[in-house]
């Protein structure tokens, strides 16, 4: 049905969860899937391995389909109702992306970021001094428009009671406002426009 094992030591891949397999769908072996992947027109390609946790099988896909916002997957070797509908339930991951292939790409995943100290850009449109410290990526949130939740270095506080009224701000994850991310000096900058960032004024 699948292809056994991984040609080399699963353990050295790093595996990202892709997609959970569910219904079968009609009688020639198509499955729906539930994606996990921000990147499914990638990762469902014909001829992309997918692998199970553990690294032992292997699920290549044959072609794939949206329909009404969901995919529809043909996995080589699972060719009619009975098979598909005995993959319901499994779990599969792909291969991490080469770092240095990412870096080159300007691509990060959302475990990079979080952590990452947050400064102000150079020319930042606030007119203040560029590498300002802002705060601190602490999620990144995946929705129609990735944003970075991060938490201010200088919450705001009532001035009446002096409580914390904001501790933390979204950002969303977009070139113009993101201009710079450096993995290794583990920071990046922003160039936030006005408002979006309480407490923070030209």
């Amino acid at each position: 049905m699948v292809r056994e094992s991984f040609s080399d030591d699963p353990q050295q891949f790093e595996l990202l969860r892709v997609c959970r397999i569910g219904r079968a769908q009609g009688l020639k072996g198509e499955v729906t899937v539930q994606s996990f992947t921000d990147e499914p027109e990638y990762r469902f390609a014909p001829g992309s391995v997918l692998y199970t946790r553990d690294g032992s099988a292997e699920y290549v896909v044959e072609r794939a389909r949206t329909f009404k916002n969901r995919w529809i997957i043909k996995f080589e070797g699972i060719d009619d109702r009975d098979a598909s509908e005995a993959a319901n339930g499994i779990e599969l991951y792909g291969e991490a992306d080469d770092p240095d292939d990412m870096l080159e790409e300007d691509a990060w995943y959302p475990k990079d970021l979080v952590g990452l100290e947050v400064r102000l850009a150079e020319g930042n449109g606030l007119g203040l001094p560029a590498g300002q410290v802002v705060g601190k990526v602490v999620d990144v949130l995946d929705g129609f428009q990735s944003l970075l939740k991060v938490r201010l270095a200088n919450p705001v506080h009532d001035a009446a009671t002096g409580e914390v009224v904001e501790s933390s701000a979204l950002v969303p994850f977009v070139d113009e406002l993101v201009p710079d991310i450096d993995l290794e000096e583990q920071y990046l900058t922003i160039d936030p426009p006005g408002g979006l960032i309480p407490g923070l004024e030209s």
